[in-house]
């Protein structure tokens, strides 16, 4: 069986990592009763997780992916999860001047991107 596409494999875990990484930060805000110090330390717990993803996607994906461009992918799968868990877990609306801001986000990742000859 062939292995799978260094580009797949790398947003892949980028993904996941960032499911993780957005409940760790912002998971808490639907349990504003809590501890702030249990609230931390849940965190990072959650955060661990993040790391054991976040740390061989960028090692895999080096050497394909420039570190900006790994950075520039981090930025918008970030935006990409954190959309959905707002309005899925959090409840919260997204309105036209976020989605502006993310086609300007993604204009920026297109600058990134693109080769310029």
């Amino acid at each position: 069986m062939p292995a799978l596409p260094v580009p797949v494999v790398t947003i892949g875990l980028l993904v996941l990592s960032n499911i993780f990484m957005t409940f760790a930060w912002y998971g808490h805000l639907k349990f504003k009763a809590a501890p702030l110090a249990v609230v931390i330390v849940a965190s990072w717990g959650i955060a661990f997780f993040e790391y054991l993803l976040q740390v061989p996607a960028n090692r895999i994906g080096h050497g394909h992916f420039s570190a900006a461009q790994l950075k520039t992918l981090q930025e918008v799968i970030t935006l990409t999860v954190f959309s959905g868990f707002s309005v899925l877990y959090l409840g919260e609306e997204l309105h036209w001047n976020h989605a502006l801001g993310f086609v300007f986000i993604g204009l920026g990742a297109f600058f990134i991107f693109h080769r310029w000859s």
